[in-house]
This record gives structure tokens, sequence and C-alpha cells, in this order.
């Protein structure tokens, strides 16, 4: 008798699966168009997204350099990197302190900068979008800060310090180790500033307005409030932007550390992970051992991202 209930159970849960599969095949069939519409997209994004990502983890268990087939090496590579790598270590502590230091700070400051400067109406609000967003659109924005910490008493920075009298001598500040990574944090929280500033601009542009006549009825008393149980709530996807393109910024450091503080720098104090990957990849052509670099910089953005996501999946409660 059991084994009959047993094969009953097996034959309605095919039949089942059957009939999830016939639906989805006549769904499909129904949007064929839509399909094909997407069809180009999803064909460039398997091609130039998915795939360099999974040949990439499918490199870091090899040996190759460009010139042989690639040799497989198993862990070699992630046993070298976390046990045999100082300078990955120094690299990775790097990035991490600009994730920590420069993600929150500036996303925190851009949603209330985008709140403040929505609150303008018309051409001053315009004005202001653009003035702060500014940075951002101007590719190499970073390059003005070589004149500002210029090492000789003709930089900015070091010729107003002496004019004011905190200083008797111009300090070398790209070249004193204990310098470097204060100063590429904050150049680099500057330029961040805008990277998710428009979708925020865009989102508070969205919210409807007769929630807030709602929330005053139901005993929301100061703007503060508004903010929190009204204003992020009806923008989640927009701060869910916002915070990838952070996150990916924050780990992607690089072309800064590079400009302004050479690579590699002194010591290596302005070393980030991404700097590491191409010192290994375009220098020393190592693909193996580059590719082990840019799975764990891959995996760190990911968990990082989910880690965000459930952050924000609790504004407003």
């Amino acid at each position: 008798m059991s084994k009959n209930n047993a094969s009953a159970a097996v034959l309605d849960s095919n039949m089942e699966k059957a009939k999830q599969e016939g639906k989805l095949i006549n769904r499909i069939k129904k949007s064929r168009t839509s399909y094909l519409m997407l069809a180009p997209y999803l064909i460039l994004f398997t091609f130039f997204t998915i795939a360099p990502v999974l040949v990439s983890i499918g490199l870091s268990f090899t040996y190759f350099n460009m010139l042989e087939a690639p040799t497989f090496v198993g862990w070699a590579n992630y046993v070298k990197l976390f046990l045999d790598d100082d300078i990955f270590m120094i690299a990775l502590k790097n990035t991490l302190l600009f994730a920590v230091i420069t993600g929150p700070v500036s996303y925190i400051l851009c949603v209330l900068f985008a709140w403040i400067i929505n609150e303008f109406r018309g051409k001053m609000r315009a004005f202001l979008t653009l003035i702060f967003y500014a940075p951002s659109i101007c590719g190499q924005a970073y390059l003005v800060w070589n004149i500002i910490l210029n090492p000789g008493k003709t930089g900015w920075l070091n010729g107003i310090l002496i004019k004011m009298g905190f200083l008797d001598e111009p300090i070398l500040w790209m070249q004193t180790e204990k310098y470097v990574l204060p100063v590429l944090i904050v150049v680099q929280l500057w330029l961040s500033l805008g990277t998710g500033f428009l979708s925020f601009i865009a989102g508070l542009q969205t919210v409807d307005k007769s929630l807030y006549e709602a929330a005053a009825v139901d005993g929301v008393k100061n703007r503060w409030q508004e903010l929190w149980f009204i204003t992020l709530p009806s923008m989640k996807p927009q701060l869910m932007f916002g915070a990838v393109m952070q996150i990916t910024q924050s780990f992607a450091v690089a072309d800064i550390s590079i400009q302004l503080a050479g690579n590699p720098s002194v010591n290596y104090a302005g070393a980030t992970v991404v700097t590491h990957l191409l010192d290994y990849s375009s220098t020393r052509y190592e693909m193996g051992y580059a590719s082990a670099i840019a799975t764990v910089l891959f995996l760190l953005m990911v968990g990082t991202n989910k880690f965000v996501q459930k952050v924000l999946g609790r504004v407003g409660e």
C-alpha cells in the first residue's frame, strides 16, 4: 500500500512539473517578441560579463604566463596570495579601509545633500546639482590634486599652511608614507560624492507628496521622521542602485593611487587590490595569479553587496 502511495506521489509530482514547464513554454511563446528584443543585450551581457568572470575563476586555478598553455596548479595561487604575498595583504587592508570609510560616508552624504538640494526649485536646484555632480563627470578631475599637493612651496596646500604659520617647510605629501593613504581617502571621498547623487535626486522627485500629508495625520512630527519613514522607503530602488555603484567604486580604487602616489607607492602605502592586480596582469603577465586576485575582489564585492541589500531592506522599519 505504501509503495502505491509513493508511486502516486511521484506521478503527481511529475505531472505538476510537466504542467509548470508547459506554462513556462506557453509564456515564452506569447512573449517571444519581448525575448527577441532582449536577446542582443543578453548575448552581449553573457559574452562580456558572465563569460569573463567564469574564465577568470577558471584561470585562477592555473599557472598562465600568456606564452604557454595554462597549467593546473589547484589552490596554489590562493595559498600564495594569503600566506606568502605581503604586498597583497597591505593592498587588501588599504582597500578595505577605502571601502569602510569612503563607501558609507560618501553614501550618507550623497543622500543628505540630494535631500537638501531637492528642497530648492528651478534653476537654483539645477545649478547646485551640476556643481555637486561635476567632479564625477570629469574623467580625471583628481589630477587637480597634483597641483594642490605639489611638494614644493608652489603647492596650494603647502603655500596656504606656510602662509598661515602652520608649517616652516613644505611637506612631501605623496612621498611621505604616513600621509599617502589619508590623502587618497580624502580625494576618493571627494570624487565619490556624485556616484549615486543623480539617482537620489531622481528618486526624491518621484515620492508621492500625499504620503507626507497622511504621515502628518498619523503622527510624523518632523522632517527627519519624514525622511526615515516616508522618503527613504519610497526610493529603495534608487538607494540600491547608489549602493551598488558606491561599492564598486570604493573597491575598485586604482587610478587615483597610481596618478597621485605612483605604482608602487612609498612602501606600498597607497597600494590597493586593483593596483596589485594590474601589476601582475599588465607588468608581470602572470595571468593565473592575477585571476586569483580578481576572483577574491569579485567575491568581496558580491559579499558586501548582499550585506548592504539586507541593511537597506530594513530602511523605514
